[in-house]
């Protein structure tokens, strides 16, 4: 999954990484050959002391040094680049993704889970590329070429080699192998704590309400504590590791002086060579452990990217026709046909057999018990999910047949639980139609029962909404919301228990205003009150998934027992308040 999501997203910066690899060979090579100058320092000018020769030597060494610098700033800048561009792609595609997902792909994996992928997942793979691109890429130049100006210093020594690289590797390869499971359990931990966290702040006022305060302390705790000894037995491994490699890098040292020191003393080396060889064997094994230190990002990366993978290889259920339909004659009809749904994997039908039709001028109503499928049938429209069975057609047209933009743009939707961004209010308005002006927001508005509180509030128009609409009422979102499907003057209105926060009075008045303003559309309002539908043109009844009764309030009090055990405990309900 790891080397499929890099082939994805770093094709583009094809050219990036070969500059990368060029940089660093250029600064790797200036790097070994310092050594070997250094050693001709020691073994010609310090020996015989030829103070010029030092001085050539000395000054080739510094403009050395100068390119290397240069080279290893120009690798790190487009490694970097590399890295913020491939991090910036892949939650782009990400991000894209999962707007694109219904309903039933957002519960699969849960909000919190996808938060996590796009940010702390991403991040991991992105910081695996930054490190390959700044210490990968420069650690098998560097043993390669260590081993080879090694072996020109002196063979015998280099023997050396053949021992401390494989210790070397086979200890730290056993440390990242425990490490691999730990990582994949610590990516589950952080979806743990954000869904737990999520909760709390969007819970707080029932946490608050029920004083949980001490049961959400301890909730959060246990995940805290989970995440927490996980990121710690990780730790521990990464710690163990460092020790090893200090271990076998002054272990190599000590050997390589001590048969050194012999081989000089039998006039078989210098020591000039000596010096270059301990320098080229700690940049070997400094090598080997960078590229070590790599490995064990390596697994939590690779777990990072199959998460990543598993979001952008899942399909969403609403998938768009591969030759959509974008021209379609103004009609302003809504039709079922047969209509059936059912989630993956349930046992019964959410629907069955839904059919009726709403042209526009018309009103229809649904209504029924808790439970019973309003809010999933209201859904099928705007297609946040898909009919299992049957067909939903939107002027005369399978909404599956329709471009999304044709469909959306006929629509206007007010959701059962109206949902408001961050911004002011003109922005939440026009989020349907961004260039309507200050006089049609306001229109909106008074019919939406809105414009005396939004008058009221500092700025008006510009007056601050908070994320979710937390810092206005209820029922004042309600209208809100109401206010923003009205702005965009869809075809087809779509009320998903719109009204339940306001009061009977306001209600009435905004059912009032709203009739001329709808007057040409398709308008379907899904209730819990009888008297905000007893007026509908045609009102049907639903009950677990399947139409009971349909008609005018009228003749669904003749014939529709639902409807009449509706009405009657609304009526009592009424007459005992």
């Amino acid at each position: 999954m790891l080397i499929r999501l890099l082939k994805t997203y770093l094709h583009r910066y094809r050219w990036l990484l070969l500059a990368v690899v060029l940089l660093q060979l250029v600064q790797t090579t200036a790097t070994l050959y310092l050594p070997s100058l250094n050693a001709k320092i020691i073994d010609r000018g310090i020996a015989t002391g030829d103070h010029g020769y030092i001085w050539r030597i000395g000054l080739i060494m510094l403009a050395i040094t100068c390119v290397q610098v240069c080279f290893s700033i120009g690798a790190v800048y487009y490694g970097s680049r590399t890295a913020m561009g491939f991090g910036r792609d892949v939650r782009s595609g990400l991000f894209h993704k999962v707007t694109d997902y219904s309903t039933q792909e957002v519960n699969l994996f849960g909000a919190p889970s996808l938060i996590t992928r796009i940010t702390n997942d991403v991040q991991q793979v992105q910081m695996l590329v930054l490190m390959t691109c700044t210490l990968l890429v420069a650690a098998p130049i560097t043993i390669i070429g260590g081993v080879i100006m090694a072996l020109r210093e002196d063979v015998g020594l280099s023997g050396i080699l053949l021992f401390s690289v494989p210790a070397l590797t086979i200890a730290v390869g056993l440390v990242i192998s425990r490490m691999v499971p730990l990582y994949r359990v610590m990516q589950e931990r952080i979806d743990g704590i954000n869904r737990v966290l999520r909760e709390q702040i969007a819970g707080m006022r029932v946490v608050r309400a029920f004083v949980r305060e001490p049961y959400e302390t301890e909730r959060f705790d246990v995940v805290n504590t989970e995440l927490t000894d996980t990121s710690l037995r990780a730790g521990r491994l990464m710690a163990f590791m460092f020790p090893i490699v200090t271990v076998i890098l002054n272990g190599s040292n000590v050997a390589a002086l001590w048969i050194g020191a012999d081989r000089i003393s039998n006039a078989k080396m210098s020591i000039g060579a000596l010096i270059a060889f301990l320098s080229y064997l700690a940049q070997i094994l400094m090598s080997v452990m960078m590229a070590s230190f790599m490995a064990v990002m390596v697994p939590r990366a690779a777990v990072c990217a199959e998460r990543i993978q598993e979001v952008l290889d899942t399909p969403s259920s609403v998938i768009s026709s591969s030759t959509p339909i974008t021209e379609v004659a103004t009609v302003g009809s809504l039709e079922f046909r047969n209509v059936g749904f059912h989630y993956p994997g349930a046992e019964a039908a959410v629907l069955a057999n839904i059919s009726f039709t709403s042209l526009a001028g018309q009103m229809t109503a649904i209504i029924g018990s808790t439970g019973s499928g309003k809010t999933s049938l209201v859904n099928l429209v705007p297609r946040l999910a898909d009919a299992t069975s049957g067909s939903v057609l939107v002027d005369g047209v399978d909404v599956r047949e329709l471009a999304p933009d044709e469909l959306w743009k006929r629509i206007g939707i007010v959701p059962q639980k109206p949902y408001l961004f961050s911004g002011t209010v003109a922005t939440n308005l026009r989020y349907g139609k961004p260039d309507a002006t200050d006089d049609e927001l306001w229109e909106a508005l008074e019919v939406a029962q809105a414009k005396d509180f939004v008058s009221s509030m500092p700025g008006g128009l510009d007056a601050r909404i908070a994320q979710g609409g937390t810092n206005v009422s209820g029922g004042q979102r309600q209208r809100l919301a109401i206010a923003r499907a009205l702005v965009r003057k869809p075809e087809i209105y779509l009320f998903d228990d719109s009204f339940s926060a306001l009061d009977l009075a306001t209600d009435a008045r905004l059912r009032a205003a709203l009739a001329p303003v709808t007057a040409d559309a398709t308008v379907v309002i899904v209730a819990q009150r009888v008297s905000t539908i007893s007026r509908a043109d045609q009102i049907i009844v639903v009950e677990d998934g399947e139409i009971v009764g349909s008609g005018t309030h009228e003749q669904l009090l003749r014939h529709c027992p639902t409807y009449i055990e509706i009405v009657e405990s609304q009526a009592t309900a009424e007459a005992a308040a």
